[in-house]
């Protein structure tokens, strides 16, 4: 089985049962099983519009047989489906689920990108994640996610 991780993040409404709601329509796919949810924790937005609300983000992993487009399209389908608009980049949004990570498969297509591209840069990604899978190995950087995090912290 291949250990997929994504992450979790809301920053609009009742930013914790939009994440809630997020896993459960999920879990309930017939190919997608929730088997690990962190913490979720309080951060500021990164990047985006100036005075956004606080996120609350988190990590989760899941167990699936889809490849990793499909599962990218049903996480976007969760994401719509809950009031998700695309608009402004890194702008408030009621939900967003990020692919991390796809067991150790490197995929950099159009529209599928693992590991995530900048996961290894985003505190808000590396504690909850290291919260579930801290000796997860990132197939690209060939460090755990626990010494990425580590790393990351050093340098703040």
């Amino acid at each position: 089985m291949v250990e997929i991780f994504i992450g979790l993040g809301a920053n609009l409404g009742d930013r914790e049962a939009n994440i809630r709601s997020a896993l459960d329509l999920l879990d309930r796919h017939n190919a997608i099983e929730v088997v690990s949810v962190s913490t979720l924790i309080e951060t500021d937005p990164v990047g985006g519009p100036e005075g956004q609300p606080a996120f609350l983000n988190g990590a989760a992993g899941i167990d699936t047989q889809l490849p990793a487009g499909s599962l990218l399209n049903e996480m976007q389908a969760v994401e719509k489906k809950l009031g998700r608009t695309r608009g402004v980049p890194w702008g408030p949004r009621i939900i967003d689920l990020d692919l991390l990570l796809y067991g150790e498969d490197v995929i950099d297509e159009f529209n599928v990108k693992v590991p995530h591209p900048r996961m290894h840069e985003r505190l808000f990604v590396l504690r909850p994640l290291a919260e579930i899978a801290p000796d997860f190995v990132h197939p690209v950087l060939r460090k755990t996610v626990s010494e990425l995090l580590a790393a990351l912290e050093g340098k703040q």
